[in-house]
């Protein structure tokens, strides 16, 4: 347990040594945001506004983690990028050092930090290392890390006060937007620049994209589902399971499904799935990372969710929802757990996900994909 503070310690150290290296004149603007592949996506539709906290001719570069970078690809072409792995950040001193003198010399006019919910030996830590005028949201609550976070708060000239805990994420960076830029601009919806975009891939035959995987197995729909989704489907269509060959191999039941009619398994980069979303009839997801960017391209969506983070991330709020997205889930007493389920899990899933009702996931998927 001792371990976290002299991680902070060794942070504090560090930095006043940096302090002694003369710089000269700060510039540029730093936006933090540490979320996943998923958040990326949503982070790329307030991303614009963000941007505004330059001044004229200004470079802005976006940290995100190394993980997460994938998704970079739908920033705005002049967006420079930092990435930091975030494992070897809390490990690793000697990459702590490396990471933190690399920030400080970037001399960074403006930090901000986007994200609500912060861990103070990562997030924090990078802020603390570029010794500049820093800008947050309040930290979101986290009983293991408040003491510290509190203690942080040092840290930001200002912070801004975002509201309640479970708050749609797209809504509450637009506020926060807001609050930085002096304007009051209605959130976006959640789709992209289509001019911006690579253009749908010529298909010979209708297509449906299905992406079962999750990180978190549990919140995976049963092979069985889809199996009868494929089934129900017409006999000149084309589906294609989309993953990592890591996926294929960890779930034996929904490799099968390749064996059935027309189903082939698609490893597709996020980047290369662009072009198949936008000519595909149908994407059939879980609340991940490729259901974000499904809609955000403006595929028609069916999205298998989890009751976990409702009223934060899926359903997106009303006002940022567009017209190509259908989100089914199970309500629940326990709605908005944000993953931290303390339900029996029902043959190996969250009781949210097992208790999805498969005829209406089919009646749903027919609609969409024959508009």
């Amino acid at each position: 347990m001792t371990r976290p503070k002299f991680l902070n310690v060794t942070d504090a150290l560090d930095n006043r040594r940096r302090r002694g290296r003369a710089r000269g004149p700060a510039r540029g603007v730093l936006l933090i945001t540490s979320g996943g592949l998923g958040d990326v996506v949503m982070f790329a539709l307030v991303l614009p506004r963000f941007l505004k906290l330059a001044e004229p001719d200004e470079p802005v570069t976006v940290l995100l983690r190394r993980d997460a970078a994938k998704m970079a690809f739908l920033f705005e072409a002049d967006t420079a990028i930092e990435t930091v792995d975030y494992g070897r950040l809390l490990k690793e001193r000697a990459y702590r050092r490396e990471i933190g003198d690399r920030l400080y010399a970037a001399n960074y006019r403006l930090v901000v930090t986007t994200d609500y919910l912060r861990h103070p030996l990562l997030d924090e830590s990078l802020v603390r290392a570029c010794a500049a005028e820093a800008v947050s949201m309040l930290a979101r609550p986290w009983p293991k890390h408040d003491a510290m976070l509190a203690k942080n708060q040092e840290l930001y000239a200002r912070q801004f006060d975002s509201g309640i805990a479970r708050r749609d994420k797209i809504v509450r960076w637009n506020d926060f937007a807001d609050w930085l830029l002096g304007e009051n601009a209605p959130p976006p919806r959640v789709r992209l620049d289509g001019q911006k975009l690579a253009p749908p891939a010529d298909l010979d035959r209708p297509l449906v994209l299905i992406q079962p995987y999750s990180a978190v197995t549990a919140k995976q729909s049963p092979a069985g589902l889809y199996r009868r989704l494929i089934a129900a489907l017409p006999a000149d269509w084309d589906v294609r399971l989309t993953g990592s060959p890591a996926d294929l191999d960890s779930d034996p039941d929904l490799a099968r499904l390749t064996e059935s009619r027309n189903v082939d398994f698609d490893t597709s980069t996020f980047s290369e799935l662009v072009r198949l979303m936008r000519a595909a009839r149908l994407v059939v997801s879980v609340d991940t990372a490729a259901m974000h960017l499904a809609v955000a391209v403006g595929a028609p969506t069916l999205c298998l969710a989890s009751a976990a983070y409702v009223d934060e991330i899926v359903p997106y709020a009303p006002e940022i929802t567009p017209e190509n997205v259908r989100f089914l889930y199970t309500p629940m007493e326990c709605a908005g757990c944000l993953g931290d389920c303390r339900l029996p899990f029902e043959d190996g899933m969250y009781p949210c996900v097992a208790r999805l009702d498969a005829d209406a996931v089919i009646a749903a998927a027919l609609e969409m994909a024959n508009p």
